[in-house]
């Protein structure tokens, strides 16, 4: 990256290949949103295929560059053809935004083995295997950034959650790890540790079996998410897919290993 007289051309992906997934709702569909305003063509992954297809027409619609790849993110197959997609319809993979995630819910030693099994192969295996995909072509492409979802959660443990937690933590260490062992071909891995962001990831408990909102528990939550942050607010997805869009551009070419916490201080004031 040489000089220039702006700092935005850092942020010009025109050149960029992007593979993103989760890419139907929340942080994933902001981070297709704003990586396909700054240029780069993307390559969308959800296991919702209808809300997948929605999110890529609205982008292609707007003027943006983005295909539809529903992906079971479990599914290590799946994810190798998702990769392959992206370098039989431009050549190359620049940027691979590791979004798809969930939370699965339960004390520790309550934890039968599906839900043990569930929570390893969503938000652990299925990253390991994203990056075990993408590293050949972004060393044959010359480069690139990886960029990960790890969680507040590593920062501050709570009741419930532990699955959820230790995989995120999981998550982090293997983004500082890549970082090291591909720093050497220009690969830069990063992660983001997001605090709470209201998506429907995050409000998922709040709604009964037929998806209506309990709107008392909701004004609760946010109250509750407000009183532990010192800027007395609360993120939205777009917060996060800005450190989205920086990590996946020239602007952090000295960014490697580094897990980002947009989290309003929502950790660390505890």
């Amino acid at each position: 990256m040489t000089s220039s007289p702006s700092p935005f051309d850092a942020y010009d992906l025109s050149e960029k290949v992007a593979v993103i997934t989760g890419a139907a709702s929340g942080i994933g569909q902001r981070s297709v949103e704003f990586l396909a305003a700054a240029g780069a063509a993307i390559v969308a992954a959800d296991v919702d295929a209808d809300g997948l297809g929605d999110v890529v027409a609205a982008v292609n619609d707007a003027g943006g560059r983005a295909i539809a790849q529903p992906t079971d993110v479990t599914d290590r197959a799946a994810i190798e053809a998702l990769v392959q997609r992206a370098v039989d319809e431009h050549g190359r993979l620049d940027v691979l935004a590791n979004i798809a995630g969930a939370m699965t819910a339960g004390m520790i030693e309550d934890l039968s083995d599906d839900q043990l099994e569930q929570g390893l192969s969503l938000n652990l295996r299925s990253v390991i295997w994203g990056c075990q995909a993408a590293i050949p072509v972004m060393k044959r492409s010359g480069g690139g950034s990886i960029i990960n979802i790890s969680s507040g959660a590593i920062d501050l443990p709570k009741p419930a959650i532990g699955v959820y937690a230790l995989t995120k933590a999981a998550v982090a260490m293997l983004t500082k790890t890549l970082a090291v062992e591909l720093g050497p071909f220009d690969i830069r891995v990063n992660a983001l540790a997001p605090g709470a962001t209201i998506t429907k990831f995050t409000t998922w408990r709040l709604y009964d079996d037929e998806g209506n909102l309990d709107q008392a528990a909701y004004d609760a939550f946010i109250e509750e998410m407000k009183a532990m942050s010192p800027l007395g607010m609360v993120g939205e997805a777009a917060d996060q897919a800005h450190l989205i869009l920086y990590l996946a551009s020239d602007a952090s070419r000295f960014t490697t290993g580094s897990i980002l916490r947009a989290n309003g201080g929502q950790t660390f004031a505890w």
